[in-house]
């Protein structure tokens, strides 16, 4: 099975390089990492360009123009550039635990797709980290963390529990954390690039896997991710307000495909 791990971002290229290193510590190498450029400035081409030469693994840099929040559509295009049979992706701002790739891969099955979850770091331990993260280690017992229980890696228990653990439908998507076959996103037609703005994507998407077949397994005790803090996204309530309709219009009518994603590029 060949794996590609897509790392998307836009324009914070402390926190892209923080998960550039904890990629670098893998147990199990990624056979490509393609980041999932959403418009940022130079500086990201840049820090990407220096990664490159002696990077453990394939890594490549996928861009497009900046034109607002475009996740979706970015998404799709690292998709399509991607030549894994296996897609883990992860936000560019989840410090992976060296343990991560290997659970993901561990945990795949046919017909199945798997949701992390994510540990989340104070604002505090975020700064400390991203200024001397070669000095500090993040586990499950670092102070100044959230969901400290998500924060444990243990291979044995994560296979036994994993499977039986927690909601099974839209709710609690995280896209910052999730694993799928190539080839079952091909058949959804990947992301929706109907929505633009903040909001919802990932649960839409979500639906369309559940309504094609595919299984939601939440991942417990492995695939541990620590979520770099941040501020809250400004929402727009009315760019929020389509995405809810949509997403709500694939719940009720049952939608197993979209009409503007992969192969509409």
């Amino acid at each position: 099975m060949k794996t590609t791990l897509i790392v998307t971002t836009y324009n914070r290229p402390d926190a892209l390089e923080a998960v550039l290193k904890s990629i670098e510590h893998q147990v199990a190498m990624p056979d490509e990492v393609i980041v999932a450029d959403d418009g940022s400035r130079d500086e990201t081409r840049q820090l990407v360009e220096r990664y490159v030469a002696g990077f453990p693994t394939k890594l490549v840099h996928c861009w497009h123009e900046d034109r607002g929040f475009r996740l979706s559509e970015i998404r799709n295009k690292a998709i399509l550039a991607s030549t894994g049979d296996y897609i883990i992706m992860v936000d560019g701002d989840m410090v992976m635990h060296r343990n991560f790739v290997r659970d993901h891969i561990m945990l795949a099955r046919p017909n199945q797709f798997i949701q992390g979850s994510r540990v989340l770091m104070s604002q505090q331990l975020t700064d400390e980290f991203l200024h001397k993260n070669d000095k500090i280690k993040l586990c499950w017992c670092t102070k100044s963390i959230k969901n400290r229980l998500n924060a444990m890696s243990m291979k044995g228990l994560m296979r036994c529990v994993s499977k039986h653990y927690g909601q099974k439908g839209v709710d609690g998507v995280r896209g910052c954390n999730m694993s799928y076959w190539k080839a079952d996103v091909e058949k959804v037609n990947g992301f929706n690039q109907d929505f633009v703005g903040w909001g919802r994507e990932d649960s839409e998407f979500v639906v369309r896997m559940l309504n094609n077949g595919f299984q939601r397994i939440n991942a417990k005790f492995g695939c541990v991710g620590f979520h770099l803090w941040h501020p809250e996204n400004k929402r727009s309530e009315e760019e929020l307000a389509e995405n809810d309709k949509r997403l709500a219009e694939a719940l009720e009518n049952k939608v197993m495909t979209c009409k503007n994603g992969l192969r509409n590029l």
